[in-house]
């Protein structure tokens, strides 16, 4: 029996994002020249940076949890979005009624190593995109001349996305873009012999599809696992898994991912992703965990 080993994944400050400060259950955040004050809750440790330079913040977020809305607070009148580069495309950000700003910075790890496999594909790779959000990796995807398929129940997100390829410049893209429930578009992938080079899978605790489907994680997790390991291209394929749910364990999605994928061999990383919080003259740099990944390739 194969034990796993489990590693931390670490994302770095960029041009786009850093992680400036956190502590207290809050975390302080650049997102371009826009500054922000989230809640954090697995943010337990003593903040490093002044009351002053939290209080200078452009937007401040009061809100209990991921799930519930809450509302902003503002320093001014800052802008209501602006534009900020990611990994060689264009995120329009806002401040949205769910504390996030149309992008997830740490994700930018799993995006480099997404175009690294899409090099070694075959030519056009083909990647699906479940839960698909505002598109950052689509377009990512889509750059290299991959053939995107996008799948979000949320026509708000497709349309925001749709932003984002007019920002990027990539309007000419091969990119579907599709508003359905993710379980139901799977399934019907699989009777009709589709196959993708590369699965991107990032759901949310719980959510609805368009039709008022249900999901819940917990749940629906393995059958959809189940129908994306059949959409898997027999010769070559990777999958990158993400999951927000903090009761979850990298562990649990480790062997879930295992067991779609038993007898196609290739390769697992299964661990946490971290942010690497903004140097602070004299003390050590800290990690923020953000999400629990896997990721399997075919291919070694």
């Amino acid at each position: 029996m194969t034990t796993p080993t489990l590693s931390v994944v670490i994302s770095e400050p960029s041009e786009g994002y850093a992680l400036l400060d956190s502590g207290a259950g809050r975390k302080l955040e650049r997102f371009g020249a826009i500054t922000v004050n989230r809640p954090e809750p697995q943010a337990m440790w003593a903040r490093r940076l002044s009351a002053a330079e939290w209080a200078r913040a452009d937007g401040v977020f009061d809100g209990d949890t991921e799930d519930d809305k809450g509302r902003w607070k503002f320093n001014g009148s800052p802008t209501e979005e602006w534009t900020v580069p990611f990994a060689d495309v264009n995120a329009v950000c806002r401040f949205s009624p769910f504390r996030h700003m149309g992008v997830f910075p740490e994700q930018e790890l799993h995006w480099h190593w997404m175009t690294g496999h899409l090099a070694r594909a075959p030519k056009p790779g083909r990647v699906l995109n479940l839960f698909a959000y505002t598109g950052i990796a689509s377009l990512i995807a889509a750059k290299t001349g991959a053939e995107v398929t996008h799948v979000d129940a949320s026509k708000k997100a497709i349309a925001w996305a749709k932003e984002n390829q007019s920002a990027s410049g990539l309007t000419a893209a091969t990119v579907r873009w599709i508003v359905d429930d993710a379980r139901k578009f799977t399934a019907r992938e699989v009777r009709r012999g589709k196959t993708y080079h590369g699965l991107l899978v990032d759901p949310p605790k719980f959510g609805r599809g368009p039709e008022g489907e249900t999901w819940d994680l917990f749940d629906h997790l393995p059958d959809l696992m189940k129908s994306c390991a059949s959409l898997i291209d027999p010769d070559f394929g990777f999958v990158i898994f993400t999951a927000y749910a903090i009761r979850a364990s990298s562990l649990a999605m480790d062997g879930l991912m295992r067991d779609v994928l038993v007898g196609r061999g290739g390769s697992f990383e299964s661990g946490e992703i971290a942010i690497r919080e903004a140097p602070v003259s004299g003390q050590p740099q800290r990690l923020l965990p953000t999400s629990l990944y896997v990721r399997w390739t075919s291919h070694g």
